[in-house]
């Protein structure tokens, strides 16, 4: 059992019953306790705190407000499981002045983590992070003077348990016309990945929906079989497309375990790649409903934004890899979106990732315009003027051999990639070799464990595993025990159905 608590790019995971244990968890929620209350009133305005549908998520949860209230600071707890962007959406609808969120996303279901918002739902800034890691007290130091029992907080009023879905269900009304999509009759294939996401779309689209949910894997199950976890990307959204093609679906859908994320499938039962869909959800804002602001990408997603940031007139920012920065520079430009290269994405008005209104977007993109997923994704490939490749992998190495690999790459200066002139190169966060075709090749490391994610994206699809062996040699490291994320389909079933109820347990109205 391991006591070292390390945050990474979106707060602290760890696997359950090794770091990941309640002792650990009042530690953190400790830390997190003391700088809500020293850094923005937190004894006045309360935080948030939630969680997902993995093992022992309610219950960490509940201890965590134990603590939080231990601290002085009301705690305004979720009924039950909750999507990351309902969490953050209730922090500024509550006056909260930040939230936990008892969730690992996207990671196997042996893991358990801890994310921390601020008091516009963001992911706390760096700075803002490393602030509230120093605040964790040392294992075997008490985490407060007099830690309540859960009923004894929620009777003298510590502790208030809550249910998000109506205020966000208002919120998601006043930017889409729920009404129309339901009315629209479409067949949609859905995957909330056993996830938090389960009930929440069906509901949004209400009980008399003629918009068909036809969904999978729309149950708790927290050890998330089919998919060796719940991130939606191939292979683990093979499932969805053997179901869009057994029901003749026109699109399906994925939101990954705290319904953050989101993946989709064309009609034929192919995967629209995570870059694909954050250009076709610019293009979407910019042309079909005729918004204009910024755009906020990371260094590793699509440079088709750049081209529609020139067409349409309108500033592409680019931030280090995470929503730690991406949050932050969407508030600081007003941007009307910001994204990322692991399929999460956030709309003006609320910095942070967001599958359920995504998956809306992309319902009402098929409505506006007429056209299938398929048709649209050549719509924006006219648009751009080139049809754009993607793919990643990502290697695990001797971690003895991190440091070698590191100043191999530091020191790499490379004049060409796969025949492909180099024309920058960009350390900001990893090593990005830019390329003449406004394509890339970018190599990182996790912060978290011997792990390095290559990536690339070019208008030369021949050029695609070229450029991503290129970048394997200028780390040393070969093709072996590294897993591609550039494709992926297989053959099961999934059974289908729909909910319409509302997802924290009380009649849909």
């Amino acid at each position: 059992m391991s006591d070292e608590i390390r945050f990474g790019t979106d707060g602290w995971r760890a696997r359950i019953a090794d770091g990941y244990t309640f002792a650990n968890l009042r530690r953190v929620a400790a830390a997190a306790a003391r700088y809500y209350r020293d850094e923005c009133d937190g004894a006045t305005r309360g935080i948030v705190i939630g969680h997902d549908q993995r093992f022992l998520a309610r219950e960490m949860a509940e201890a965590a407000a134990e603590v939080v209230a231990a601290h002085g600071v009301p705690v305004h707890l979720t009924r039950a499981a909750t999507p990351t962007p309902v969490i953050s959406f209730s922090v500024g609808a509550r006056g909260a002045c930040g939230a936990i969120n008892i969730t690992a996303s996207h990671n196997p279901p042996t893991d358990l983590g801890f994310k921390v918002r601020d008091e516009r739902g963001a992911a706390l800034a760096p700075a803002a992070l490393a602030m509230l890691e120093a605040r964790i007290p040392a294992p075997g130091e008490p985490v407060a003077d007099a830690v309540p029992t859960l009923a004894d907080a929620v009777a003298d009023g510590r502790v208030q348990i809550f249910d998000p879905a109506p205020d966000y269900r208002a919120f998601v009304a006043e930017r889409f016309d729920l009404g129309r999509i339901a009315d629209a009759g479409l067949r949609v294939a859905y995957d909330p990945m056993w996830g938090a996401g389960i009930g929440w779309l069906g509901w949004l689209l209400g009980p008399d929906s003629r918009t068909q949910l036809l969904t999978i894997h729309g149950e708790r199950n927290p050890s998330f079989p089919e998919m060796a976890r719940p991130e939606p990307i191939p292979p683990n959204t093979d499932a969805l497309s053997r179901h869009v093609r057994a029901t003749g679906a026109d699109i399906g859908i994925v939101n990954d375990g705290d319904a953050d994320r989101v993946g989709a499938v064309d009609e034929h039962g192919n995967f629209i790649n995570q870059l694909q869909v954050y250009a076709l959800l610019a293009w979407w804002l910019l042309e079909i409903r005729g918004e204009r602001g910024a755009i906020v990408k990371t260094l590793s997603t699509t440079s088709m934004l750049d081209v529609l940031g020139q067409i349409y007139d309108v500033p592409v920012h680019e931030t280090g890899v995470g929503f730690k920065y991406v949050g932050p520079k969407m508030l600081e430009t007003d941007a009307m979106i910001g994204g990322e290269e692991s399929g999460g994405f956030a709309f003006r008005g609320l910095p942070e990732r967001d599958g359920l209104m995504v998956a809306l977007a992309l319902m009402e993109m098929m409505l506006e315009t007429g056209k299938s997923p398929s048709a649209l994704i050549q719509t924006l490939y006219e648009t751009v003027g080139a049809e754009w490749y993607y793919a990643r992998d990502d290697v695990r190495f001797d971690p003895s051999a991190r440091a070698a690999i590191q100043e191999r790459l530091a020191d790499a200066a490379p004049k060409e990639l796969a025949g492909l002139a180099v024309t920058s190169i960009d350390r900001t966060d990893g090593h990005k070799f830019r390329l003449p075709d406004g394509g890339w090749l970018l190599i990182r490391f996790s912060g978290t464990e011997p792990l390095m994610r290559v990536y690339t994206e070019t208008t030369h699809d021949h050029l695609v595993r070229p450029i991503l062996d290129a970048g394997l040699a200028l780390a040393g490291l070969g093709r072996e025990g590294f897993a591609s994320t550039d494709a992926g389909d297989g053959d099961s079933e999934g059974g289908a159905g729909a909910a319409t109820t509302n997802p924290s347990g009380e009649s849909a109205g």
